[in-house]
């Protein structure tokens, strides 16, 4: 099915702008799921995962708003699962930890503020910095979003040693390569050889020797954007939901092989493209049809398309 309508992705991809968003976010998504695979645990233990958010700005809380939902879908898609899963976050902007104590606070990061019962239990204060919350937290993740170069520093590498994670994972998501949080090599050499490290920008590999590789997984937009396009497509649906975008990020955190991501790998080859690109694109027409979104593409209807994505 894929293959037979995918000559109309160029053609049509004007009308599927609204992807673009999505998929940055999606792609983050399936970072973060992969790094629980990577953890020796299945992707459903991800609502457990704690993270540090460094970057409160439309990227960071874009993805952090997403990883939320991801989360509530998986408790059970409800409020009280909605809430459960804000408590897994802390956001540290240029003024420190957000908490609910800050004046003019930005109505976008407001859900994601801390409140003053649960950071004074924790050691943390309005305004904390990056590495007072790393100790405290302990996280399971660090991401960074904050477009600042270098902002993961020796204090806050050395800080996420003690990670309550068996393997913690550090995202240094913002590009150009310039602004990167931090580099491969700073991260395996300060932290260890057992993490997991993602870039938004392109690092090379790292020896760590013996044998042994640091792999750098880049988290390319290009792994989901042409299938979560391909798919909404097809499946004639007006929106991107939550779900069909959750999909297409659980379908690429699931392509890798157990081997690969016990690794270090979370995110495949670029030479594999055309293939995940298949079945993000199937993962997204089944979605639709699941939520009843599907229109029909054509002269297929939702009935057909439900036969066709299997």
């Amino acid at each position: 099915m894929v293959d037979r309508w995918s000559g109309h992705v160029l053609t049509e991809w004007a009308i599927l702008g609204r992807v673009t968003v999505r998929g940055t976010a999606g792609v983050a998504i399936a970072g973060l799921l992969g790094a629980v695979r990577a953890q020796g645990k299945p992707m459903i233990d991800f609502p457990k995962q704690k993270i540090v958010v460094a970057g409160a700005g439309s990227a960071g809380l874009g993805v952090v708003n997403a990883a939320r939902k991801t989360m509530k879908r998986m408790l059970g898609n409800n409020e009280s699962a909605f809430d459960s899963a804000r408590s897994q976050f802390w956001v540290v902007d240029a003024k420190g930890l957000i908490t609910e104590a800050r004046d003019n606070i930005d109505s976008d990061a407001l859900p994601f503020a801390r409140k003053i019962k649960e950071i004074d239990r924790q050691g943390l204060r309005e305004g904390a910095s990056l590495v007072e919350v790393v100790k405290q937290v302990k996280p399971d993740v660090l991401l960074g979003l904050s477009a600042v170069g270098g902002l993961f520093s020796k204090e806050v590498l050395e800080a996420l040693k003690d990670s309550t994670s068996t393997r913690p994972a550090i995202f240094a998501m913002s590009n150009p390569t310039k602004n990167a949080e931090c580099t491969p090599e700073e991260a395996f050499s300060i932290v260890g050889d057992n993490i997991v490290f993602a870039s938004g920008s392109p690092f090379k590999d790292v020896d760590l020797g013996n044998g042994h590789i640091g792999h750098c997984n880049q988290g390319n937009n290009m792994y989901l954007f042409p299938g979560i396009g391909l798919g909404t497509l097809l499946s004639g649906s007006r929106i991107v939901s939550d779900g069909m975008l959750q999909a297409a990020a659980e379908c690429l955190a699931a392509y890798m092989t157990e081997e690969e991501v016990l690794r270090g790998i979370i995110y495949p080859k670029i030479s594999s493209i055309r293939d995940i690109t298949k079945k993000i694109a199937a993962a997204v027409v089944r979605e639709a049809i699941e939520e009843d979104l599907a229109e029909g593409y054509r002269d297929i209807d939702a009935r057909e398309l439900s036969k066709l994505s299997q």
